[in-house]
């Protein structure tokens, strides 16, 4: 199995993660409607049996209820599994001992003592102050509850105060958690993807898929019938779509030499970045089955070029 280390000296995880806001996620997702708790358990168990070991949740998932299916999941597995999550600082929870309290009641609910990933949600400063979050989580560390400290939404600047801040307390940087894809390419130009390979920063690539677009199953005919967001998104206009068709000739053509899908080769090109772990949702088992293909072989160099230069 591909594995990669988070960050400078950080757990070694999966070189794909399973994200899983969408587990017990009522009000974005429709689960208990669409979907249910037998079919995310599924997913945990068809990732596990890929050898995807590495699952991403936040404790505003569902309200807590992703990090109690993760926990609830992980008692009924002997395997080791690597957990990531995330504290939001809402308005009543802005000073250190609230950052204490939210990772106490993160592992409480994901009943176990050490996770390998805490993360800041989002850099709200004026709620929160980076350098309180860094050096609370930097001595969260060195009491063993959790094995890396992360960012998620940072700019290349506010990444770059964070890693200041927990240098000093002799702790690195592991992540900044980003979306990306190949058709979601900001950090290539605003900085982020460059100051994290200066400082040895893991990106964690969220949406890797773009709401599912780089899975090939939208076409002029499926898109009419599309729900939520999607419904807005230009990208899934017919417009849209005939501006794309470029990337989607190539993804087809490089799923038939690779007898891969389009969403498993869109995968394996995040992972030909270098330092940078996909973590695509997954709310059935063939999804997250789908979604290991993306593991275990690799685009070349070329082909990776290809992609990029077709959007």
């Amino acid at each position: 199995m591909q594995t990669i280390k988070l960050g400078i000296d950080g757990p070694i995880v999966t070189a794909l993660g399973v994200g899983t806001w969408a587990w017990g996620d009522t009000l974005f997702w429709a689960y208990g409607k669409d979907f249910g708790a037998s079919d995310v358990e599924g997913a945990f168990q068809a990732s596990i049996d890929a050898g995807v070991t590495f699952f991403d949740t936040a404790e505003v998932y569902g309200l807590g209820e992703s990090e109690r299916l993760i926990g609830k999941f992980c008692k009924q597995t002997s395997q080791p599994i690597q957990i990531a999550t995330k504290y939001f600082p809402l308005p009543w929870r802005w000073n250190r001992k609230a950052i204490a309290d939210a990772l106490t009641a993160s592992l409480e609910r994901l009943q176990t003592s050490q996770i390998s990933l805490y993360q800041i949600h989002w850099p709200l400063e004026f709620l929160i102050k980076t350098k309180d979050f860094m050096e609370v989580l930097a001595d969260e560390v060195k009491k063993g509850r959790i094995q890396s400290v992360g960012v998620s939404n940072y700019s290349a600047a506010q990444m770059a105060q964070a890693h200041q801040y927990l240098a000093a307390k002799g702790i690195p940087l592991a992540v900044n958690q980003v979306p990306y894809s190949l058709l979601t390419r900001q950090i290539e130009q605003n900085g982020v993807l460059e100051k994290a390979q200066q400082l040895g920063v893991t990106i964690l690539a969220y949406s890797p898929l773009a709401q599912g677009l780089l899975t090939g199953k939208y076409n002029l005919e499926s898109i009419k019938t599309l729900q939520g967001a999607r419904r807005v998104d230009p990208r899934f206009s017919p417009k849209g779509l005939q501006k794309l068709e470029p990337l989607f000739s190539n993804l087809k053509n490089l799923s038939e030499k690779y007898c891969k899908t389009p969403a498993q080769i869109s995968l394996n090109w995040l992972i030909c970045q270098g330092n940078v772990i996909p973590i695509p949702g997954a709310k059935n088992a063939q999804q997250a089955t789908q979604n290991a293909g993306a593991l275990g072989w690799s685009l070349t160099p070329e082909e990776v070029s290809l992609l990029r230069q077709s959007c």
